[in-house]
């Protein structure tokens, strides 16, 4: 709206109020106004007063606010204490009084505005002492005529004046004498809506820019004959009619806007009324012969003339040379063609369509823009359809369009519109923001003008195969708000004049490193769903210097924390909307941190020191595990679970058919070979050679010939229901009884530790065991052991003390395994030899010789090794470790 616009509303009045809502200028809220900007200005818009609270108001107030209440009367006393008011706002009031002096304390008083009261006369008096005004608005009062009293001539400085209300029936020549020598920027006058009388010469005095009616001529169209005439040779900015015709259609003959064309204005605004074609044509019959360049119909009722006739001999309207057409809200479409032709389109510059909403778009309206270097037709709803018929041939059409704004309707193929717009040769700018467009469906193959330089799309739903339709030529692109995840790195490379792009508000979720746009000066990515960025995002965007990508989720890692550095430092590029706009998402304890506050430690971030923390700290573990292996003995057990697992393994494939819910000993006895005799002279024969017979176990007996070492070990221990280790410092450092001994402990890890017998034979100090002793360690800590009495009489007891542990004799399954024989040569010789079939084992005397069978494979040849030995011999030739 121009000036005059705002002043038959009374809006120009907002303008002068300060933010009430800054909170650095607060200074009170208490009573029912609130004072701010230091104590210069109060807020008491709305609180339905209905008298001036000066009590509570400051004398240092410059601007008072008390607009939309229920104020009636202003008196004397309601401002006197404000000598230094400027500002004070009274509009939408139901004031009907106001006293003589009620303005004689304010002098520096420059606005006023009583708009929209109850004054039933023009307060001439208390306006006497304003000499200093230059604003003042008191229409849509219940004045009764619009005279003015001589004391106006005062106000030399007025610049803006708007009176008059629906009880004013007319004008009189002498209402505005006063003002004749005033110099006004705008002045509005508001009369009835049946307007009675005009006296010739009523406006003559009246010396402004602006002029603004709100007057109906319904009954005395011929008014507006004498209003022209006393407007003629002013030099105005603006003309308005506000409701010429409110409520009926001109239908006479007498064409009343023929003084137009003794005007001098840049603008005529013709804002609401009822408008025929009789009307419009008189109207723009006479603009073609003015200096007028600028039209605008809005919010105007349109209806076709019963008595319009169409002689088909060509629209009259041919030479109407305007700058601006403006047709906003029109009620009927029929106005782009009122006298059946778009001929009066032919020669204007800049045409603005807006929610018209016509539904279609003849051929030979294109053909009449000729002249038109700005079409806008946004805000109308147009969808494909409409805007682009593929009947018509457009070569040749508008040949001078270089803005063409298409936002805001229901558009969803780019192929349509490039189709049409491909013959516009000379168009530079196009909108189409506000629509549907951007579908890979349609938008396959688009062919543009190579011309645009600007493309407007922000507000539509774009998929990655959508930039295949868009023009290579721009240098501005605007893709904010389209609902994008991912953009398509080719289109880029191709635009090689892109400058500016914007994308923000998009759910983009990262930046491509292989983004290349080497023309490109300033990128938008704000608002989108990306959390990193790094120094390698824009390496391929040399031109960029400035760069807005603040309301993004980031995370605050070392990269980004290096990007802000080195992007603050070196200044190549600066981000427009830096700092507060910039803040961590993730992780979760940074939440809502500014990034300019983010500082990670120097070790997180540096890599060369995290390497070499990270080679430091491997080699400090290697060297603890190194040494926890060397103490504990580590490899020693893993080699033994080895050992155990193919054992059983072997077993499984041997012996599928074997019983193994039952035992084939009472129990398997692990010794040294230096404790060999007292396991034969003492264990045996008082385990064995009694009334009930218990069935051992000993490797030198029992141990199946031709088997694996490990293998009977594991066998025989597996088929043992106890297990007896014969303790001494031998056994300690003997490697088979290492191996018995932890196999019985992995067998007691399915069973239990019942099942095993501690004989300590000599004193052992647990804590000078060996490391890989340590469950050994344990079970001589926390398990009761019998220990071997070197007295004789205490060896009945012990022997007893052992029976009870092992428990009852009973049957076991008959072993197949042993060989019992002794020479009496009391020797142990070797004899290599083929292996026969062994089918039982060998009788001999039991307390002589004892012979053992070993079997292994040399060369591919299965050999047998038989043991013996002589007991008289002092000791033996044979290895522990056989």
């Amino acid at each position: 709206f121009c000036l005059v616009s705002a002043l038959l509303l009374g809006a120009v009045s907002s303008q002068f109020s300060p933010d009430p809502s800054s909170p650095s200028t607060f200074i009170s809220d208490e009573g029912p106004c609130r004072i701010y900007n230091f104590g210069l200005s109060a807020d008491c818009q709305g609180r339905q007063l209905d008298f001036v609270p000066w009590r509570q108001l400051p004398v240092t107030l410059e601007s008072i606010d008390l607009s939309y209440n229920g104020l009636h009367v202003i008196s004397a006393a309601d401002f006197q204490n404000l000598p230094l008011l400027r500002i004070l706002l009274l509009q939408f009031n139901n004031i009907t009084h106001i006293a003589n002096e009620a303005f004689k304390n304010n002098p520096l008083l420059e606005h006023l505005n009583i708009f929209n009261n109850s004054l039933h006369e023009i307060p001439a008096s208390p306006l006497t002492s304003l000499l200093n005004l230059k604003e003042l608005f008191m229409s849509n009062n219940l004045y009764r005529h619009a005279t003015l009293a001589d004391s106006f001539s005062k106000l030399v400085r007025l610049k803006v004046l708007s009176l008059g209300g629906p009880l004013v029936m007319g004008l009189k020549k002498n209402d505005f004498q006063p003002l004749k020598n005033i110099q006004l920027q705008a002045f509005a006058i508001k009369c009835s809506s049946n307007l009675s009388y005009y006296e010739p010469g009523s406006l003559e005095v009246i010396h402004t820019k602006q002029m603004g009616f709100d007057m109906a001529i319904d009954q005395r169209p011929n008014a507006l004959h004498h209003m022209l005439r006393d407007l003629a040779n002013k030099t105005l900015s603006a003309i308005q009619f506000r409701n010429l015709f409110e409520f009926t259609y001109y239908m006479g003959d007498e064409d009343i806007f023929l003084n137009l064309k003794d005007i001098i204005a840049s603008q005529l605004i013709f804002h609401r009324g009822k408008f025929n074609e009789n009307l419009l044509k008189m109207a723009l019959l006479n603009l073609q012969v003015t200096p007028i360049k600028r039209l605008r119909l809005q919010y105007i009722d349109f209806a076709r003339s019963p008595t319009f006739v169409d002689s088909g001999a060509g629209s009259s309207i041919t030479e109407l040379s305007l700058d601006n057409l403006d047709l906003w809200y029109i009620s009927n479409p029929d106005v782009l063609r009122f006298d059946w032709r778009f001929t009066w389109f032919k020669k204007i510059k800049q045409l603005s369509i807006q929610y018209v909403y016509f539904s279609s778009v003849p051929c030979d309206s294109w053909a009449e823009m000729e002249g038109v270097e700005l079409l806008d037709v946004s805000n109308n709803r147009l969808n494909d359809d409409v805007l682009y018929n593929k009947r018509c041939n457009y070569k040749g059409f508008m040949p001078n369009l270089l803005t063409f704004n298409l936002s805001t309707n229901e558009l969803t193929s780019l192929e349509d519109i490039s189709s049409l717009i491909k013959q516009f040769r000379k168009l530079q700018v196009l909108d189409l923001s506000n629509n549907k467009l951007g579908s890979a469906k349609q938008s396959r193959h688009c062919v543009w003008t190579q011309n645009i330089t600007r493309f407007i799309a922000h507000h539509n739903y774009f998929s990655s195969e959508a930039f295949h339709c868009l023009p290579t030529t721009v240098s501005y692109l605007d893709l904010s708000d389209c609902n994008m995840d991912q953009l398509d790195l080719t289109y880029f490379k191709k635009a090689t004049n892109l400058k500016i792009l914007l994308l923000s508000g998009n759910k983009i979720k990262f930046i491509p490193s292989k983004w290349e746009s080497p023309s490109l000066q300033f990128l938008a990515l704000d608002g989108n769903s990306f959390g990193l960025i790094s120094k390698a995002s824009f390496q391929h965007m040399s031109q960029l210097s400035r760069l807005r990508a603040g309301n993004n989720p980031y995370h605050c890692t070392c990269e980004l924390h290096a990007f802000v550095q080195d992007t603050i430092t070196i200044g190549k590029v600066n981000l427009t909307d830096w700092p507060l706009n910039y803040r961590c998402y993730h992780p979760e304890p940074f939440l809502n941190t500014l990034i300019s506050k983010y500082f990670p430690g120097k070790v997180a971030c540096d890599i060369r020191l995290v390497i070499i923390i990270s080679v430091a700290t491997t080699a400090i573990v290697i060297l603890i595990f190194v040494l926890i292996c060397y103490i504990f003995d580590l490899p020693w057990y893993t080699k033994a679970t080895y050992q155990i697992i193919q054992a059983k393994y072997r077993a499984h494939k041997e012996n599928l058919a074997g019983d193994v819910g039952n035992f084939n000993y009472h129990a398997f006895i692990s010794y040294s070979h230096s404790d060999a005799d007292w396991v034969r002279d003492q264990l045996l024969p008082c385990l064995e050679n009694n009334k009930n017979p218990y069935r051992l176990c000993i490797h030198e007996r029992d141990f199946m010939p031709g088997k694996w070492i490990i293998d009977n070990i594991i066998e025989n221990i597996e088929s043992s229901r106890k297990v007896i280790f014969v303790l001494s410092r031998h056994f300690v450092n003997s490697e088979w009884c290492n191996y018995e001994l932890y196999f019985a402990q992995q067998r007691a890890m399915g069973k239990t530790f019942s099942d095993v017998i501690l004989v300590v034979k000599e004193p052992i100090d647990p804590s000078s065991l060996p490391s890989k002793y340590c469950k050994l360690k344990k079970m001589l800590s926390t398990k009761t052991y019998l220990e071997w009495p070197q007295q004789v009489n205490q060896q009945p007891f012990f022997w007893a003390q052992l029976r009870s542990v092992l428990g009852k004799p009973t049957m076991t399954r008959e072993g197949t395994n042993s060989i019992r024989s002794r020479n009496s040569s009391g020797r142990f010789s070797v004899v290599e030899e083929k292996i026969p079939e062994v089918n039982k084992p060998l009788e001999g005397n039991k307390t002589d010789i004892q012979k053992s069978y070993y079997q292994t494979e040399r060369g591919g040849q299965r050999i047998k090794i038989v043991l013996t030995e002589d007991k008289s011999a002092n000791s033996t030739n044979v290895p522990d470790n056989i």
